[in-house]
């Protein structure tokens, strides 16, 4: 079973330099990342991941694995990944969707959008689990954010998703409100089922950047651009008198 959003049919004003850049830089530290010996890989793990024991000043780290600031960690966690699922996975829904968000936001806006997200959700996930001494890493609280913007500002553009069910195949179109509306869900849903500190996905990071993106858009968008707005194609609309994707 797969389902993975492939493109959107919103309109794009501004080249994004500062998408293309996030992608750019959080390639090149995995690609430094797997360049290190799996002892070295686990040390920048520790040393540039978000600790929320180290963080809120429950734990220190061993004097080899200090480089930063634990303050610093919350944006340094942004830019490694734990394997090439996580960093593909992020960076796809980041190309998709940070595109038209950087657009109504203008780029250096969204840039300072986009670090504020990102340390939101470190810092909501941290503080659900104060004394974790697991290592929180991944852009995916600051693509959360990405996320909610976009759902405020584009919520009818249309998203086609590949969909993959045993013999079943098909390219869908579905309405971004839909698909990130059932992606939040999801992601609090298992955010409350987990337990506190238990490791794997920050769910709890990816729920505080979501809502964030949801605050700040309004404030980050570029005068005149409007909330909620109204589909800017009709190329993948079902022609009059055909039946829709949905039956």
């Amino acid at each position: 079973m797969l389902f993975l959003p492939l493109y959107d049919d919103n309109p794009k004003t501004v080249e994004p330099i500062v998408t293309y850049g996030l992608i750019g830089a959080c390639a090149a530290v995995f690609l430094w990342q797997q360049s290190l010996a799996p002892s070295g890989d686990e040390a920048a793990t520790y040393a540039y991941g978000m600790v929320p024991a180290v963080l809120f000043g429950g734990a220190q780290l061993p004097p080899e694995l200090y480089r930063v600031p634990a303050w610093v960690t919350p944006v340094t966690c942004m830019f490694l990944h734990g394997g090439w699922l996580h960093l593909l996975g992020n960076m796809l829904y980041l190309w998709l969707f940070g595109r038209g968000v950087e657009s109504a936001m203008g780029s250096a806006r969204y840039l300072a959008f986009y670090f504020i997200a990102g340390i939101a959700a470190a810092l909501v996930q941290g503080l659900t689990a104060p004394t974790s001494e697991v290592p929180m890493i991944g852009a995916s609280g600051a693509i959360a954010g990405v996320l909610g913007a976009y759902l405020l500002l584009h919520p009818r553009a249309n998203v086609v998703v590949f969909v993959w069910i045993f013999v079943f195949v098909r390219l869908i179109p579905v309405p971004a409100v839909i698909l990130l509306g059932l992606w939040f869900l999801g992601q609090l849903w298992s955010a409350v089922a987990a337990a506190a500190g238990e490791p794997g996905v920050a769910f709890w990071a990816h729920v505080g950047g979501f809502l964030t993106g949801l605050a700040l858009a309004p404030l980050f968008r570029r005068r005149g651009v409007a909330l909620l707005q109204p589909p800017r194609s009709r190329a993948f609309l079902p022609r009059r008198g055909a039946r829709g994707p949905w039956g």
